[in-house]
């Protein structure tokens, strides 16, 4: 009878955890806007143009733009909060986290934007306390007043947050992983993950490459399509491939 009641205990215990995990992108994913485009539009000095330009002609990478254009915001602490709090998320996303909760299916925010933001603006909906992978944003040494640093890069990446680290993490402990981003930081973490949900530029790079993936507008479809993707039909509808072997990073 012990034997029966333990193995039911299992049973519901299996049920209540699926095999997938999520990492989703901040910036045009679950914020409405990029963030650090909009700090820059509004506060940055001369110079952080070109950056991008090299870093959109692939002269550098996304962590030397990043680092180069935080330097250049002039910005002081009360002014980057009160522009914070006027930043928004997706309408859907806080019913995304609470369904996937009550689905056992953990979300880590990967994103190569700043963590203070993304804590500022989640915090308002009281999520701020999910798993976040981020450049770290501090107070610089004058005459700078911010500085970046990367505590997520990975040797040999040129990104910030190397969003492959953290699918290789996901993925060793044996989970499936679901991506769901919107440009080019999430390209090289979705050829790395079992399916995406994509928006923009990255349903482009899905469909050249060959991911398996579905597009979306926003979390109102993510909501509707996450209990098909953790039963299997979703990912039966799409061709399946064989991954590469998870790397030590």
């Amino acid at each position: 009878m012990l034997a029966k009641m333990h193995a039911h205990l299992v049973c519901v215990g299996v049920a209540r955890v699926t095999a997938w995990t999520i990492l989703c992108d901040f910036d045009g994913t679950i914020s409405v806007e990029d963030v650090i485009d909009s700090l820059l539009d509004r506060f940055g000095r001369p110079g952080w143009e070109a950056l991008e330009q090299d870093w959109r002609a692939g002269r550098i990478g996304s962590r030397e733009c990043m680092s180069g254009q935080v330097a250049l915001l002039d910005v002081s602490s009360k002014e980057l909060d009160e522009h914070l709090d006027g930043l928004w998320i997706d309408h859907a996303f806080p019913a995304f986290v609470s369904r996937a909760a009550e689905l056992g299916t953990p979300i880590r925010v990967v994103s190569d934007g700043l963590d203070y933001a993304i804590h500022r603006i989640l915090g308002r909906y009281d999520l701020d306390h999910l798993p976040l992978a981020a450049n770290h944003l501090a107070p610089g040494t004058p005459p700078r007043q911010w500085q970046l640093t990367s505590p997520f890069q990975s040797e040999g990446c040129r990104s910030g947050t190397c969003k492959c680290a953290c699918v290789a993490q996901a993925r060793s402990g044996g989970a499936k992983t679901l991506l769901i981003g919107d440009g080019a930081s999430d390209f090289c973490a979705a050829d790395q993950v079992d399916f995406v949900f994509a928006k923009h530029r990255l349903i482009e790079h899905c469909r050249a490459a060959g991911i398996p993936y579905v597009p979306i507008t926003g979390f109102e479809d993510a909501l509707e399509l996450l209990p098909r993707l953790l039963d299997g039909s979703l990912l039966a509808e799409h061709q399946p491939r064989v991954l590469p072997a998870v790397s030590n990073f």
